[in-house]
């Protein structure tokens, strides 16, 4: 079972990226985050409760739990959901998002002392080439400065969280590191809405719909897989997996949005495929 959690977890998080966008018309960015995360506290707080796991433990390592929380659910997301409430296109806001594997690679060697082999070099290049064949770049429409930086805020914000996590895998219980990691983001979503003075959340039914997935499949879901992943695998393989989430994003939008899809989408899909399969296949299969 485990070996399908990559397919799941790539599956869930392209899913976040075409429900972001409803919930960023009825709600403001960091307001809607804020409402998710409070949840999302409660829910791993629960399940840590109901398994018997211990909430109240060392506090150095809640608070690098909560650390991790900020840079993965507070800047990342915070950065990914102001850019797209800013009419950033959720395309390019993912393309920016998924250097993170090339950052990681580079990272990785010297912080955390893995080794990036010429094969997973090949695979992040085929994996970037892939995305960028499906996404493109719009070059004759104006983005928005605040978008462009919001994304990158985003990149730096998780990939620091993916290194940083790699140092603190074994710390806690994955439920209760998870509760943590919410708590803390829900706390600086709501100071960063407060400051900005943009607080508003409409209760249309398609933001329950887009919220209510986004806590359970995304939160509950994609996260806890990532977080295993993370523990279980190297962070620069892990990493790579990010490179398939545009393109199986643009073929969600295609499948229940009706956006168009053409034969460089198919391509662009099959490069990046290759790409994840060569960086993260086991290295004597290979051989």
């Amino acid at each position: 079972v485990t070996r399908l959690f990559p397919i799941v977890f790539i599956i869930l998080w392209s899913s976040a990226f075409i429900t972001s966008k409803p919930i960023t018309v009825d709600a403001s960015p960091f307001a809607a985050l804020c409402f998710r995360f409070t949840f999302v506290t409660i829910g791993f707080a629960l399940f840590s409760i109901i398994t018997n796991q211990k909430l109240f433990t060392d506090f150095n390592k809640i608070l690098k739990a909560m650390i991790s929380g900020i840079l993965f659910h507070g800047l990342y997301l915070g950065g990914v959901f102001y850019s797209i409430s800013k009419g950033f296109p959720v395309g390019i806001t993912a393309l920016i998002v998924c250097l993170q594997p090339i950052l990681t690679a580079i990272l990785a060697g010297p912080l955390l002392n893995e080794v990036v082999t010429w094969r997973q070099w090949i695979g992040i290049i085929l994996g970037f080439l892939g995305t960028l064949i499906v996404l493109g770049f719009d070059g004759g429409k104006e983005l928005p400065v605040v978008g462009i930086a919001a994304s990158f805020i985003a990149l730096a914000a998780v990939t620091a969280g993916t290194l940083w996590q790699k140092t603190l895998s074994e710390d806690l219980p994955l439920s209760v590191s998870n509760t943590y990691q919410a708590f803390s983001a829900s706390c600086f979503h709501l100071i960063v809405a407060l400051a900005l003075g943009d607080w508003f959340i409409n209760l249309t039914l398609g933001f329950v719909l887009s919220m209510g997935w986004q806590i359970l499949a995304v939160s509950f879901g994609a996260f806890t897989i990532l977080m295993y992943l993370i523990k279980n695998d190297s962070a620069s393989k892990t990493a790579t997996l990010f490179f398939l989430v545009p393109p199986v994003s643009v073929f969600m939008a295609w499948i229940f949005i009706n956006e168009n899809i053409t034969i460089a989408d198919f391509i662009g899909l099959l490069i990046a495929t290759l790409g994840v399969y060569i960086a993260t296949r086991k290295q004597g299969a290979l051989n």
